[in-house]
């Protein structure tokens, strides 16, 4: 395993709270996240940031991570030249276009040709959509959920892009009072501001992941859509997504050091931490400003994650889509996707890292299909896997009727304006063509609610934080000062890797995907035995299995 980075700090734990930008910076300023050396005090940092030229606007101390402006040119490289900082990244570029997941928008172009869209495959008859939710078996939370439904004073905290709490199946778990926006629009990539501040409300969601991941969790069984794998959790959101998809250093690491400090018990992560899809120490392609940043990003989000679990959050993440195995990665050719043009560069693996699913006390999380084979697009291998979860695969079933087949994905909830946007749904409410087949609607007392399939490890990473959610609420006690309910992380961890479900490797172990049309690059190798492996880690996530067999709280597996 690649080792980690150094976390020793000794700077003050005191999260700060979201802030808005300043929309009255000149147009030369540039925002940046700046991140501060091991050991050093707050206020030192924030004296040589100053001395670089910047201006702090936002500081957390708990993980030295400072929001700071400058209109000087050379400020990064002053910053990283200043031994009491790391370096420091950029927040704001002009320009850049939006990153898109090429997953999940394989789903829209499909949608968009007309092919054949395919039944459910799953019968859990609990909501009028679970037929759909072939997932919610493979997982068997419709048999767990007749044991331990979940627990409202169990806390998940959603960091993403947002959540439409108004959607009929998300409104009756949501917590508005300890939800929190991070993520500031930023209208180079986000476009115009929707309210005045920049800093939509809580309760809202212009990007549409984050409101699928919440519903795979903890959508309410309430005779209408669909039901989560936890269906009587807690849901709060922790918006550290921008709109456009991207997730930014500092408001992922304030979400963190906040859920920390809130008490939330589980959080789910689907995303990486952009620019870069690998931070190296010292890469030779990079220059000195590129290495400074990916330097910064790595110790703040391991300071982040680690201050989190201390405090007792339970950190799941989807591994990611990039069809590489994260112990011997492929080329990158997408980094950086924002601020500067692209450049491949090799990965050392072990001085590169993809946060924050190889960063610390994460639960990382492979998809598969309704067959229970490993997705073509998800990453693996032995190095950061932990568990296997539903995640979708358009392509499974090649020979029978089911492939290439929205159903084939997983459905879950999302919000009718960005239905909308997208041309699958028009201005009066209806399913456009486009959208038909691969959008639901249903009604109920004069209220509508949409649902759309997508697929990644972004899907399975949510049906393992859902599972991991039962655990507290199955096994968890009662907190006397924050109230509600709590379970060490690595109780919650032994508990979820023991209980989830074997899967041996395939046979021949190279799982090949040419008739499903993917060039040799996708073909991919599973390494290990029964017990643990490089596709389905320590198995198949299993809630039934989860809240019903006895804890053993010994070491970690």
């Amino acid at each position: 395993m690649a080792g980690a980075v150094a976390t020793a700090t000794s700077l003050a734990l005191v999260a700060i709270a979201p802030t808005g930008p300043s929309n009255a910076a000149p147009a030369a300023t540039t925002e940046y996240t700046v991140v501060a050396e091991d050991g050093v005090a707050a206020d030192a940092a924030v004296a040589a940031i100053t001395a670089a030229g910047g201006t702090v606007v936002a500081r957390n101390d708990g993980v030295g991570v400072f929001q700071v402006k400058s209109a000087r040119t050379d400020f990064a490289s002053r910053a990283a030249a200043d031994t009491a900082l790391v370096g420091a990244a950029q927040r704001r570029a002009i320009g850049h276009a939006p990153k898109v997941d090429v997953v999940e928008q394989e789903n829209r172009l499909v949608n968009a040709t007309g092919k054949a869209k395919g039944k459910g495959h799953s019968r859990t008859g609990l909501d009028p959509l679970d037929d759909k939710l072939w997932g919610l078996e493979m997982v068997r939370s419709d048999e767990s959920r007749r044991k331990q439904p979940g627990d409202k004073g169990v806390t998940v905290g959603i960091l993403d892009t947002g959540v439409d709490a108004s959607h009929p199946d998300l409104a009756p778990n949501f917590s508005t009072r300890l939800s929190r926006n991070f993520a500031p629009d930023l209208t180079d990539i986000d476009g115009p501001c929707e309210v005045a501040s920049c800093l939509d409300p809580v309760g809202t969601d212009d990007g549409g992941h984050g409101t699928h991941v919440a519903g795979t969790i903890g959508a309410a069984v309430n005779g209408f859509g669909v039901s989560g794998v936890a269906p009587n959790v807690t849901l709060v959101e922790l918006k550290g997504g921008q709109d456009s998809g991207y997730f930014f250093l500092e408001p992922v690491v304030n979400a963190l050091t906040y859920a920390g400090d809130a008490g939330i018990d589980v959080v789910n992560m689907s995303f990486y931490v952009d620019p870069w899809l690998y931070n190296c120490l010292d890469n030779s392609a990079d220059n000195a400003a590129a290495k400074a940043e990916q330097r910064a990003i790595l110790r703040a989000m391991t300071r982040a994650l680690t201050y989190a679990h201390l405090r007792g959050v339970t950190l799941v993440g989807a591994l990611g889509n990039e069809h590489t195995d994260l112990g011997n990665p492929l080329p990158d050719a997408s980094s950086p996707d924002y601020g500067a043009p692209a450049y491949t560069r090799q990965i050392d693996n072990d001085a590169c890292w993809s946060m924050p699913s190889e960063g610390p006390f994460v639960i990382g999380v492979s998809s598969l299909g309704p067959s229970g084979k490993k997705s073509d697009f998800s990453n693996y291998g032995t190095e950061q896997i932990s568990v296997s979860a539903p995640g979708g695969w358009f392509r499974d079933g090649f020979g029978t009727p089911s492939f290439q087949t929205d159903a084939n994905m997983i459905l879950s909830t999302y919000p009718l304006h960005v239905l909308q946007e997208e041309g699958l749904v028009d201005e009066a409410g209806n399913i456009t063509p486009a959208g038909e087949g691969a959008v639901f609607k249903e009604c109920k007392a004069g209220k509508c609610a949409y649902y759309t399939y997508l697929q990644g490890t972004s899907m399975a990473s949510p049906h393992a934080a859902g599972v991991a959610s039962l655990i507290v609420s199955e096994f968890g006690a009662r907190d006397r000062h924050r109230g509600g309910l709590t379970l060490e992380p690595w109780k919650v961890e032994n508990q979820l890797l023991r209980t989830a479900a074997e899967h041996a490797c395939p046979e021949p172990r190279l799982q090949t995907y040419t008739n499903e049309g993917r060039p040799a690059e996708f073909n991919a190798t599973c390494e290990g035995g029964t017990n643990f492996n490089g596709f389905y880690g320590y198995g198949v996530v299993d809630a039934y299995a989860a809240v019903t067999a006895n804890p053993r709280w010994g070491a970690r597996p």
